[in-house]
């Protein structure tokens, strides 16, 4: 079936306590802030409605009210997501690798300035990552593409509209492959992370069933733990809007969304992560990059073009870096 080992994914977040709390702070602390700012602007839409001569004013002005307070939010959350990768996902990422090889780490919260150092380290500062980050996650779409997707799987005729809809899936079980490439760059801890992308994106893509395969199989496991945390969370998220003006029952489907997102990013994103680098790891172990796939990947990826560009270039020198800087 998989080649991960479950109850090693679980212990490696046992031990990376500190960045599970650090990740249940940042996340449901986002959650928090939706629910205050949705409630806040249906409280003074409702508020402004009773102005409104319309007998449907309050409860239309609450509605809207709480549409413009959620999308404030999420605004809000696109701009700081270059520090949620930098600080939170990097260091926790950077924890992880160290234990699968079986290297020692700091305890406690001296955990998580250890990992900020060593991203700080590799990374110095928050755009070069983001950049980096945003290349391999567009080199990695033209992987499907180029293994075959599902057809590699059930080479069967006749089933194209079935192997379209299945390579859909695939391609969304390829969510975390971007952060298994960073833990590659930290884990060779190389002088150039954009060459080190490049390699790493080759060595996944000429082991593109293995991880594919493991990939899918994660993302069953955690898109039914994740719709089980939607439906527990309706109920809570029912409650809160029990509270606010107007009946705006269907912020409750919202914000139990945003509740469930908060719960997956916490606990689930870091346990796939752990997985897939488990299998990543044992997998290119003693291989080089193929040069055909590195022709391939270049042929079909404008993003991996860009990335070996990056590569070429002397570090945060290419003009698509500075660009991305200013």
């Amino acid at each position: 079936m998989w080649d991960f080992q479950i109850g090693r994914s679980v212990s490696i977040m046992m031990r990376t306590w500190p960045f599970i709390v650090f990740r249940m702070i940042v996340y449901f602390g986002i959650t928090l802030t939706y629910i205050v700012a949705t409630g806040t602007g249906a409280g003074v839409g409702y508020g402004v409605g009773h102005v409104s001569t319309d007998p449907d004013g309050p409860l239309s002005f609450a509605l809207w009210g709480g549409v413009v307070g959620f999308g404030v939010v999420s605004i809000a959350v696109y701009w700081i997501r270059e520090y949620i990768l930098y600080i939170v996902k990097a260091g926790h990422i950077a924890v992880m690798v160290h234990l699968i090889d079986g290297q020692p780490v700091p305890g406690g919260r001296g955990q998580i300035a250890y990992a900020r150092e060593v991203v700080k380290e590799r990374f110095a500062e928050a755009n070069v990552l983001f950049v980096l980050d945003q290349l391999v996650k567009g080199a990695i779409r033209a992987i499907t593409g180029l293994i075959g997707g599902i057809a590699a799987f059930l080479p069967i005729p006749g089933l194209g509209g079935l192997v379209s809809s299945i390579n859909t899936v695939i391609r969304l079980s390829l969510t975390y492959v971007d952060e298994v490439i960073l833990g590659y760059n930290i884990r060779t801890n190389s002088a150039s992370p954009f060459e080190t992308a490049r390699q790493g994106v080759v060595l996944y893509a000429q082991n593109g069933k293995t991880m594919v395969k493991n990939a899918i199989w994660l993302a069953v496991i955690m898109w039914g733990i994740s719709f089980v945390i939607f439906l527990l969370m309706l109920a809570p998220a029912g409650a809160i809007l029990w509270f606010m003006p107007g009946q705006l029952g269907g912020w409750a489907f919202v914000l139990a969304i945003v509740f469930a997102w908060a719960f997956k990013a916490a606990f689930i994103e870091p346990f796939a992560i752990a997985c897939l680098m488990q299998v990543y790891f044992r997998t290119i172990e003693g291989q080089v990059p193929d040069p055909d796939w590195d022709r391939r990947l270049a042929e079909a990826s404008l993003k991996f073009r860009k990335l070996k560009d990056e590569a070429l270039a002397s570090f945060g020198g290419s003009r698509w870096t500075q660009a991305r800087a200013q």
